[in-house]
């Protein structure tokens, strides 16, 4: 017997008690607890889904009663059930006891996870190690964590396999919420990272990949009507389609086609990929008892740097090959999913010792494995669990990789105890090294999402050095490691989020995939359409070294709001490609636009005007960066808010543009910022500040909103004046060219280009320097804006916000009927909105017609495309009326 804490326990738990501390002095005590958490959690629910699927040989429930009564089925039938290495004479006396029902239990439930231990042994580990202790007490109470995983879930959910993904993500969601906008440790990467893909994406990038790849060469294949989510390729020109045929195979052999998911999560990529290689190897002929075996160990390949998703993963294709095989418990085919294993604390030198110890007469004469080798082989995995499919192995040392590996199994089979030890601890980083430097037919991702700002600082090092191109986001990074995962003319799909079609962050990102391969087809979410959380994703298709030009397919779902309508929609235009938000581009005009931004939605002659025209940045100034005061609170105020004797040029408060509103022409500078020499000097030092450059000071020129919640509007900023990030500005040579580009950016053409360049609410300083600039009449141009100007500084002065304001427009009518003088100036802006209306027209007009965008191109930009400049001004000057008008006319007589 074992006394621990003053209680007797039996000699076994002193062992296991003795394995538990030092896996907490290893780990940490949260993070052991964690994990064991985590291990027991996913032995339930695979054992939950296999009771309801009748996958255990006995044929009991162990958790639950067919009957729904609170009881376990298995205890009811326990002296019938046989698990190896349980005594039925202890099954017995603890049955007959009456009061004996928990005990009993935990043997019988622990039995049953050591009987799966031989079919699964990635996820039921034979349980007689320290994990024993850790699994909870009282199972049989009425609120256990098994009553509550029966109850709370009802049998119908459990059907489809991927419901084992659904629950972990919710498992783990609670550990998403913790770490979620901080820097993230390692062992928080997978719940800072993961998110379970919706099955119809899945599908997408599956039938569009594998899929694809099959339909190249069998285009007659009857799988295609399987296939709902398959877009048909872009009809190719001549030169083309003889290129195509030239590299596509005459022939494929189903058993050699691999498909990889670099970063798995618990499998549903792998599962929906597991459905369309059978249906593949049906159509073939093969056997349909050899088809499972051969899909899980010839076709399928999965990593992940979480072990617990990695063994669901696993878990979940077993239960597919088991709907089809029930045999294949027990075989030797087991899933291709590796949970990466780290090297810290191995030692090069000791363990090149051991495996070149001779282990026969024949074998001291032969040559062995180097050192270098082995360090090298450790030095990669020594923070596997960070950097996951990210580690590259070098070229030599993966040529190397068979030698090791041969002298691997001769140790396991002839070697001795120190040899053993050796090989064991070597062989899963030899496993995960060969995963990593094969290629692959396919890869299909939904890579972890993770901004540069929360990476580790050896993740963000990783990113900078080998993929600085990508390093803005963990997604980047993986898809160009993922480039390399693919064979030449393979397929890559992947789901993340659409951000880098656009932004400038990512130019050099979209460059280089746009150099390296094409893209097949993509389809773009709607805004908050990606459950359980708010993530604007696009789905793509992407092959290696095809031909080009190459026409692309795009699926743009953006004007479909909700999660309901994306996949109905995408159906839609994938059966009738004439719907109106289905396009067919080809991305290497992409590269004519300077941000290389996708504008798939507009044709080709528009994506030419960036390349045959100047841009907006050779004919103004742009400062490098705006003024940031730090401290808003302390150094801007509203210009009301201060004596209007200490606002000015050569006072202490300037003139400050903001940004905020939807308004053109003028107005919208309200507020003042503190430019006192004390205060600059705050800008100046301060860590979270920035001081204006002083040649931007008080100078004319045309100022705008960052943030475009509806769209971009452009102003005239007075002299006098300065700017923040907010409401930026560019400072053209002289006020007629200040009226012309304020005309050009106002106009219908510059708000689709802008759409174009950056679709996102942030305008940014480089998107509105790209914007192309044609050859316009330009003192047509100028008189026409110059009315506009007034317009707007006319209706913006009838606001009391207004520096100029003088008084209300009900008080500007020399009448002495109250109702007279609403009607008139009611009359009064609706004349006005109706001139800027003609006015806005006519400058649409003339920048389509310069940009020779007319008949052709109406789409693009058209020509009744009108932007107010504030288009419920008129409302609001009748709430204005709503006051006490005679108090007001009588204030301002």
């Amino acid at each position: 017997m074992a006394v621990i804490a003053g209680r007797e326990h039996p000699r076994a738990i002193a062992k296991k008690r003795k394995q538990l501390e030092d896996r907490i002095k290893q780990h940490g005590f949260e993070q052991t607890m964690e994990a064991m958490a985590h291990t027991w959690f996913n032995r339930l629910v695979a054992i939950r889904f296999m009771e309801l699927h009748g996958y255990l040989d006995h044929g009991y429930r162990v958790l639950s009663h067919p009957e729904g009564k609170p009881m376990p089925e298995i205890l009811e039938h326990a002296e019938h059930v046989h698990f190896s290495g349980l005594k039925i004479e202890t099954v017995i006396d603890l049955k007959l006891a009456g009061n004996k029902e928990s005990e009993l239990y935990r043997l019988l439930l622990t039995a049953q996870c050591n009987a799966l231990h031989t079919a699964m042994p990635f996820l039921f580990e034979r349980i007689d190690d320290e994990t024993e202790l850790l699994l909870p007490d009282n199972l049989l109470h009425s609120d256990s964590l098994i009553r509550k995983l029966v109850s709370e879930i009802d049998e119908e959910d459990w059907q489809e396999v991927e419901i084992i993904g659904w629950i972990y993500q919710f498992y783990i969601s609670a550990k998403k919420g913790e770490v979620i906008g901080k820097v993230v440790a390692s062992e928080d990467i997978p719940a800072a990272t993961q998110l379970f893909t919706p099955n119809w994406i899945v599908k997408y990038l599956v039938q569009n990949t594998l899929g694809r790849q099959w339909l190249a060469t069998y285009p007659q294949s009857a799988l295609r009507q399987q296939m709902e989510y398959y877009i048909e390729p872009s009809e190719q020109t001549p030169e083309v389609q003889e290129q195509l045929k030239a590299i596509t195979p005459t022939s494929l052999n189903p058993e050699e086609l691999t498909l990889l998911d670099p970063a798995c999560g618990s499998g549903h990529i792998l599962v929906e990929a597991y459905d369309l290689f059978k249906a593949i190897y049906q159509e073939r002929g093969y056997r349909a008892k050899d088809i499972p075996a051969l899909i899980l160990q010839k076709n399928l390949f999965g990593l992940e740097i979480d072990d617990r998703a990695a063994q669901l993963a696993a878990f979940a294709l077993m239960m597919k090959a088991r709907a089809d095989d029930r045999r294949i418990f027990d075989g030797e085919a087991k899933p291709n999913i590796m949970a990466f294993e780290e090297s810290k604390g191995m030692d090069a030198a000791e363990i090149t010792y051991a495996l070149n110890s001779p282990i026969n007469k024949e074998d001291a004469e032969k040559g062995h494995v180097s050192q270098a080798d082995i360090a090298s082989l450790l030095e990669l995995f020594e923070d596997a669990k960070t950097f996951g499919s990210l580690i590259q192995i070098p070229p030599k040392l993966a040529t190397r990789l068979p030698e090791i590996e041969k002298r691997l199994d001769d140790v396991l089979k002839h070697g001795g105890d120190l040899t053993h030890a050796s090989a064991h601890v070597l062989k899963p980083l030899l496993k995960q090294a060969r995963l990593l430097a094969q290629t692959y037919y396919l890869v299909v991702e939904n890579p972890p999402y993770c901004g540069s700002r929360y990476m580790t600082p050896s993740l963000s090092v990783l990113a900078k050095s080998t993929f600085k191109a990508g390093s803005g986001d963990l997604f980047a990074i993986f898809v160009l490691r993922s480039i390399d995962f693919v064979k030449p003319y393979g397929f890559m799909g992947v789901v993340c989020p659409f951000v880098w079609m656009f932004i400038a962050t990512y130019e050099s990102f979209r460059r280089l995939l746009m150099t390296k391969g094409t893209f097949e087809s993509m389809v773009r979410l709607e805004y908050n359409a990606f459950e359980p959380a708010c993530v604007p994703v696009s789905a793509w298709v992407y092959s290696i070294c095809p031909p080009k030009p190459h026409l692309t397919q795009f699926i743009d779902l953006t004007e479909f709001k909700g999660i309901e309508n994306q996949a109905p929609k995408t159906l839609e235009a994938v059966s009738t490609p004439s719907v109106p938000y289905r396009y067919s581009a080809d991305c290497s005009e992409f590269l004519q636009i300077p941000s290389a931004s996708f504008a798939y939605a507009v044709s080709s002659n528009f994506r030419s005007t960036f390349s045959s025209n100047k841009k907006l940045g050779d004919l103004a100034e742009f400062t490098g960066s705006q003024n940031i005061t730090g401290k808003n609170s302390k150094y801007v105020r509203l210009w009301w808010e201060l004596t209007c004797l200490n606002i000015g040029e050569d006072k202490r408060w300037v003139f400050y543009s903001k940004g905020g509103g939807n308004r053109k022409w003028w107005g919208l500078l309200e507020d003042v910022v503190d430019w006192s020499l004390a205060a600059r000097e705050f800008y100046r030092l301060n860590k979270t500040s920035n001081l204006l450059d002083q040649r931007f000071w008080f100078r004319p020129g045309v100022m705008y909103s960052m943030l475009t919640s509806q769209q971009a509007t452009f102003r005239l900023l007075p002299p006098g004046a300065v700017y923040d990030k907010g409401g930026p500005a560019f400072h053209p040579a002289t006020p007629e060219l200040s009226e012309v580009l304020l005309a050009l950016c106002n106009s219908a053409f510059a708000d689709r280009v802008f759409d174009v360049l950056n679709p996102t609410l942030n305008l940014q300083v480089q998107d509105v320097k790209s914007l192309p600039v044609a050859n316009v009449d330009k003192q047509k141009v100028s008189e026409l804006i110059r009315e506009c100007v007034a317009l707007a500084r006319n209706d913006w002065d009838t606001s009391e916000t207004s520096w100029e304001f003088q008084r209300p427009p009900v008080c500007q009518h020399k009448t002495a009927v109250l109702q007279r003088s609403q009607e008139d100036a009611d009359n009064q802006c609706i004349r006005r909105f109706d001139r800027m209306r003609e006015l806005e027209r006519e400058n649409n007009r003339i920048w389509i017609e310069a940009y020779r965008l007319h008949g052709e191109l109406s789409e693009d930009v058209p020509n009744d495309k009108i932007s107010l400049f504030l288009p419920d001004r008129l409302e609001d000057i009748k709430r204005l009326l709503s006051y006490d008008i005679g108090c007001m006319m009588g204030r301002y007589s």
